[in-house]
């Protein structure tokens, strides 16, 4: 009988490329586009976490673009499928329980609809948009069937926010520990009265808006509506420079670059809100009320400075590491102060268990405050601060 002849290189090659290596590009690249952002992301950088090479990465997406359009909807993909799966007028935990799994299961990946999908084109934002809009159109049905209350669309989209949220951190913890946390976190919040649930506050005494000034001032107070707004690579030196009547070569005599004002910007932030939380706090003894305390402070802070506090939630992932150390501290300290509150309010929680909590309320409102589209009023923060505090199952 004949022996075999060899296998050819190109039959070696295509044995050992696995046929999922697309899924495998689209998982890597999430991963790096929500830890790096968009523009700070490489394509060299999603070849080497796939352990292949640029080269063949271009084989199966043209450009970066065509790549980031791709992991935007892979989560929300996901999401339509499994809610497709779920049948009409299955009670809402069902509902929330399969979003919750898909979300944790693309953990990782999932940070890039929430900040960076700004960057898509207008035609690929409007379909990835049309596509969440049947996500929170089905979570809406389930809710105003079976809890009609008011701003049942707000509940709706706030639940939503407490299981994205898992997308936004790293605490590490066991998947079916993470699903059953933010499923009941949901619910919580999905049942909550906006209305008639509202915790008693003090009133939120939050540090005065900065006063520009000197010019260094000035510069910063000018690109933070830039950067809100066009995102912190869209905006030019001299958008900058012409807000404050300078040259573009002159802002260098206030900052080495464009990425230090940006680490100005995360930093103002940061001392804004923990000077808050420090007033919040003064002068209050249990747990509880702390906790609450925190709620109202922290949806205050993002009525008052949405521009500011959305510009360091987004823009974060880009800075250069020591530029972003001592940001990465400060977000531990003031976690670490919710953590120790909520778990002498509820000491049945472990740390990881709180973290995931609390960041599942920093997740209720973003999405609150976008659903409201960030109108401060009286009537807002105390609604959105009653559905934290749901989330939190307190």
């Amino acid at each position: 009988m004949a022996s075999a002849s060899p296998p050819t290189r190109s039959d070696t090659t295509a044995a050992a490329r696995p046929r999922n290596r697309k899924q495998l590009i689209v998982d890597a690249a999430g991963r790096v586009f929500s830890e790096r952002g968009y523009h700070s992301a490489s394509m060299e950088e999603v070849a080497a976490a796939v352990g292949i090479t640029a080269t063949a990465l271009y084989r199966h997406f043209p450009n970066k673009y065509a790549l980031f359009a791709e992991c935007a909807d892979v989560m929300v993909d996901g999401l339509v499928a499994a809610l497709d799966e779920v049948p009409a007028g299955a009670p809402l935990k069902d509902v929330l329980t399969a979003v919750t799994r898909i979300t944790v299961t693309h953990r990782a990946s999932g940070g890039v609809y929430r900040w960076e999908s700004r960057y898509l084109n207008r035609e690929d934002l409007r379909r990835l948009g049309a596509k969440f809009g049947r996500l929170v159109a089905r979570v809406d049905e389930a809710v105003r069937r079976e809890h009609p209350l008011p701003d049942e669309r707000l509940r709706a989209v706030a639940a939503l926010g407490a299981i994205g949220s898992i997308t936004m951190h790293r605490t590490s913890i066991a998947q079916r520990r993470a699903e059953e946390l933010l499923s009941a976190s949901a619910l919580r919040v999905a049942v909550t009265d906006p209305a008639k649930g509202r915790p008693s506050v003090r009133p939120v005494q939050l540090p005065a808006r900065p006063v520009p000034r000197t010019r260094r001032a000035e510069i910063l107070a000018a690109a933070v509506p830039l950067f809100a707004r066009d995102g912190f690579a869209g905006v030019t030196n001299g958008q900058m420079a012409e807000a404050v009547g300078l040259t573009p070569s002159a802002l260098y005599r206030h900052y080495p670059g464009k990425v230090d004002i940006l680490a100005a910007a995360c930093l103002q932030a940061a001392g804004l809100l923990a000077q808050g939380v420090e007033q919040s706090l003064r002068g209050i003894s249990r747990p509880h009320d702390a906790v609450v305390a925190l709620a109202a402070t922290y949806v205050a802070y993002s009525f008052e400075y949405t521009e500011l506090n959305s510009v360091a939630e987004a823009e974060l992932a880009g800075l250069p590491t020591d530029l972003r150390r001592p940001l990465v501290l400060a977000q531990r300290e003031h976690i670490a102060v919710w953590e120790q509150q909520l778990r002498l309010a509820r000491p049945e929680l472990d740390p990881r268990q709180a973290r995931v909590l609390v960041h599942a309320g920093f997740g209720v409102v973003v999405e609150a405050g976008r659903r409201l589209g960030w109108r401060d009023s009286p009537d807002h923060r105390e609604a959105v601060t009653a559905l934290v505090v749901g989330s939190l199952g307190l």
